[in-house]
């Protein structure tokens, strides 16, 4: 499957150039702005009449801001220079995945937590991996994208079942717009999978 051309480039700032010394000099112009979004297929199980809120993401440090972020080899953690997501990292992970949780689970409600509207369920998300690696300088990276997941009732805070996707995409050059498509793809592949374990243990009778 191809995922050219599904991250939303903002104009809020300058493209990049394509070599990997570019991603990273210092610079003062405005940074370029990328928004992820949602393309997970609808799902194909039969509806489940039960409502869920997504609680607010927590991530691993080093992760928590708007940065891009970048691992190397030698375990150092960096960020591309000039270029953002469209909110902290938390807040891109929780739209991501209520977007996900709506078109894949087949569930009959799907909100974030802050919903004024009352959920049977609550699902709590951790975001440990969400960066670029690289394995050697010059190459194109691989996007590391690994989440975990506790489904819960919100009668008594019981938990229903524990969820992990871990999830490498290659990016096809070294490249942002090509990065920020693997991230995307990466992203979208995690969260189907949390939404089709979610939404199986939901569809089981209750004890």
């Amino acid at each position: 499957m191809k995922f050219g051309g599904r991250a939303a480039i903002l104009a809020l700032g300058l493209a990049l150039g394509g070599c990997t010394g570019s991603l990273f000099n210092t610079t003062a112009v405005p940074p370029a702005v990328y928004l992820l979004k949602s393309q997970v297929e609808r799902g194909a199980a039969p509806p489940v009449a039960a409502d869920l809120a997504v609680l607010r993401p927590r991530v691993r440090p080093g992760l928590d801001s708007e940065h891009i972020a970048v691992l190397f080899a030698d375990r150092r953690l960096d960020h591309f220079a000039a270029a953002a997501w469209s909110a902290p990292l938390d807040q891109v992970v929780l739209d991501l995945a209520v977007d996900s949780l709506r078109r894949r689970a087949t569930l009959r409600g799907v909100a974030a937590d802050d919903s004024p509207f009352a959920a049977g369920y609550w699902l709590e998300l951790r975001v440990m991996d969400f960066q670029a690696e690289y394995a050697a300088a010059g190459d194109a990276p691989t996007i590391h994208v690994k989440l975990r997941a506790r489904l819960g009732d919100s009668t008594d805070r019981r938990v229903l079942g524990e969820f992990e996707a871990d999830v490498r995409r290659p990016a096809s050059h070294d490249r942002l717009g090509d990065i920020v498509d693997a991230f995307n793809g990466a992203a979208d592949e995690a969260l189907a999978r949390l939404a089709d374990a979610t939404g199986a243990a939901l569809a089981r009778p209750a004890d």
